[in-house]
């Protein structure tokens, strides 16, 4: 029996994996450049888990039900960073931890600089205090990488308004909070540059998947990830 299985107190399982998070403003691009970069690691023998946020786990499809839908009457801003919270802590635990700790690579559509960008700036609650708690909810658990996908706010609204699908809580705010968001999404990336990789959302979809990829095999080449079994 393993030390960790003795002792409750022993902390989570060490991480074999890789864990990248794509961020950035509503209408960047995300779900794309997230679904070509897992076909392209597929492609290449890697075991890859995609998921996103809020969400990932059944509870955590609840809740972003709760707090992105429109209809659920109002929603302060503290009531709003817990919800995100409780959906995440959720999802590390029962989604990315396990996967990773498998050797698996993770790449999750949103994660805790959202949070940041949103409650903490957008929201005003202060992203000291949304980090904290989100560390805490998550146990600490951080991305190898980082995706920003900067987008100018009145761009990030043509994109999502051209769509079929209305827009939610969120993504209805006016432009001067997604400003706001954008603002805190690029100090967040300045402040550790080796941990980020910053992408104008404006350039060829082609353009951004290569730039994307060429980022993760670096990390792959220092960081070996377990290949599918045969």
């Amino acid at each position: 029996m393993s030390t960790e299985s003795r002792h409750e107190g022993a902390g989570p399982p060490q991480r074999r994996g890789l864990f990248i998070a794509f961020e950035g403003g509503d209408g960047a691009g995300k779900s794309t450049q997230q679904r070509l970069l897992a076909e392209r690691l597929r492609a290449s023998g890697q075991m890859v888990v995609t998921t996103r946020e809020p969400g990932g786990t059944p509870i955590g499809e609840k809740l972003r039900s709760l707090v992105l839908d429109h209809g659920h009457g109002e929603i302060d801003a503290r009531t709003e960073a817990l919800i995100f919270a409780a959906s995440r802590a959720a999802h590390a635990e029962q989604v990315l931890r396990p996967a990773l700790t498998r050797g698996e690579i993770v790449i999750t559509d949103r994660y805790i600089d959202s949070s940041v960008a949103y409650q903490g700036g957008g929201r005003a609650l202060g992203a000291g205090t949304i980090r904290d708690l989100n560390a805490w909810a998550t146990g600490e658990l951080w991305p190898d990488l980082t995706v920003v996908l900067d987008i100018e706010p009145a761009d990030g609204r043509g994109r999502r308004t051209a769509g079929i699908a209305a827009e939610d809580r969120l993504e209805s705010e006016p432009d001067d909070f997604h400003g706001t968001i954008r603002d805190v999404f690029l100090e967040l990336a300045a402040a550790a540059p080796e941990r980020y990789l910053v992408l104008n959302a404006a350039l060829p979809i082609g353009e951004l998947a290569e730039a994307i990829e060429a980022r993760v095999e670096e990390l792959l080449a220092r960081m070996p990830v377990r290949s599918r079994e045969p």
